[in-house]
């Protein structure tokens, strides 16, 4: 905690509340983030007194360190609900689909009436496109009718996890870019509210394709290039 909040900005701080962050914070960026994550590797005692704290920073960092394979069903719905802020939903949603409990997960989260907790099952919906290659596209093919189907009507927050699963999917293999393309020009233009920030709602068929030139030539697929890589939550 001294180090957090040794690391702490005001300009960070200000960056943060602007994208939603509630609670006690220092305002660590990202960077400093990963450099403690890389010292600390995987220690998921320290990183459930992390969480325990409701420090911002803290938890972002907690994300970061908690041990996949131990971590307990109630603790990964607790830190879906209470995520600092929902541009960190990867961190959480990595988390879970690195636990043997992501398939589990990403249904309740789903189903779940918490907008935080479906905005992170979305979410896991991307991770898993990119990540599991042992399901079948069925599976992502029954989502993207889902999709397509109440992303309009969706609460904000779960209106953009939608936008990025649909991407994520859409990279996963030849048959799901087609039908993921398809999807979102029946969607059509897609509204999301993202305050007093610079972010953009990307376009879900130029940023599909897209995805696929960067891996053309190395990579079957996008998702195959992500696979590659660490988790987005160690990496980020």
């Amino acid at each position: 905690m001294k180090a957090l909040e040794a690391a702490g900005s005001d300009t960070t701080r200000k960056t943060y509340t602007r994208h939603g962050a509630k609670g006690p914070m220092f305002g660590v960026n990202f960077g400093t983030l990963s450099k403690l994550q890389k010292r600390i590797r995987v220690d998921h005692d320290l990183a459930l007194r992390l969480w325990a704290t409701t420090n911002v920073d803290a938890r972002n960092l907690a994300m970061k360190i908690a041990d996949p394979a131990v971590i307990q069903p109630g603790d990964l719905d607790q830190w879906a609900r209470e995520n600092p802020m929902p541009m960190c939903n990867l961190y959480v949603a990595s988390l879970a689909s690195e636990s043997p409990l992501a398939a589990k997960k990403m249904d309740e989260w789903l189903a779940s009436s918490d907008v935080k907790v479906s905005a992170a099952g979305w979410t896991l919906v991307g991770v898993q496109a990119n990540r599991d290659e042992a399901a079948p596209d069925q599976t992502f093919t029954k989502l993207l009718d889902r999709i397509e189907k109440s992303i309009h009507s969706a609460a904000n927050e779960v209106k953009s996890a939608m936008n990025g699963a649909l991407i994520a999917i859409g990279g996963r293999s030849a048959g799901l870019r087609k039908a993921a393309c398809a999807a979102a020009k029946r969607i059509g233009k897609l509204e999301v509210d993202h305050g007093d920030t610079a972010c953009q709602t990307p376009d879900a068929i130029p940023y599909i394709d897209k995805l696929w030139e960067r891996s053309e030539g190395r990579f079957p697929s996008p998702a195959a290039a992500e696979r590659s890589r660490d988790s987005m939550r160690t990496r980020c």
